[in-house]
């Protein structure tokens, strides 16, 4: 499948946000080794256990599928996409950010992850918050967000991106046979352009 697919490029000048391309299949598989990916990102089965680590075959298997999602996006404009993270200056690649889910009630829900190697420089925060100014600039009337509870590291993200803590889902998900309770953070239109600069944002913290 051609990479060449109608997309939309998001940056502040110090990360990037741009479709995926085949060429980064690599550091997807790669990323999806990492424990914490595969804890809060990674496919599980029905009793929160990890599926078979994801190959580079895998990976263009699902890269195609968000090839896909774009052109769809084109034709409905319903934004449900996801976008790599990349250093602006460098290319480096650093992570994913896309959207999970859009309602008919103009309701997103999005999510994201950093690779361990670009942990700690503020880059999810600076992603979370491109995503959502382009949320709400395609009319999103609500963006929010899950957390496992005990990611600290997400919820800090959450939090310096402008959400709000809104409450928590007991034993909403699974991990390894045990249930865990989920936070739940949103952001409404006005009130999150009230926000502090995003220069105030702090650095992430070193792990997932």
């Amino acid at each position: 499948m051609p990479d060449e697919t109608p997309g939309v490029t998001l940056s502040d000048g110090v990360v990037t946000l741009r479709p995926w391309s085949r060429d980064d299949a690599w550091f997807m598989a790669e990323a999806h080794a990492d424990p914490a990916i595969q804890r809060y990102n990674g496919s599980h089965d029905r009793l929160g256990y990890p599926t078979p680590q994801m190959t580079i075959k895998d990976a263009e298997i699902i890269i195609d599928q968000l090839v896909l999602s774009w052109q769809a996006f084109a034709a409905t404009g319903t934004p449900s996409v996801a976008f790599a993270i990349q250093d602006t200056g460098s290319g480096e690649l650093l992570g994913a950010c896309g959207v999970d889910d859009w309602t008919a009630e103009d309701v997103a829900q999005f999510g994201y992850w950093i690779a361990p190697s670009a942990r700690g420089r503020g880059y999810a925060t600076r992603a979370a918050i491109l995503l959502t100014r382009w949320l709400f600039e395609r009319g999103a009337a609500r963006v929010f967000l899950t957390v496992v509870a005990g990611n600290q590291s997400s919820v800090a993200v959450a939090r310096r991106a402008g959400f709000v803590y809104e409450g928590t889902m007991r034993a909403q998900s699974v991990w390894q046979g045990q249930r865990h309770d989920v936070m739940w953070f949103a952001a409404l239109p006005l009130e999150w352009a009230m926000r502090p600069p995003d220069e105030n944002t702090a650095r992430d913290k070193p792990s997932q």
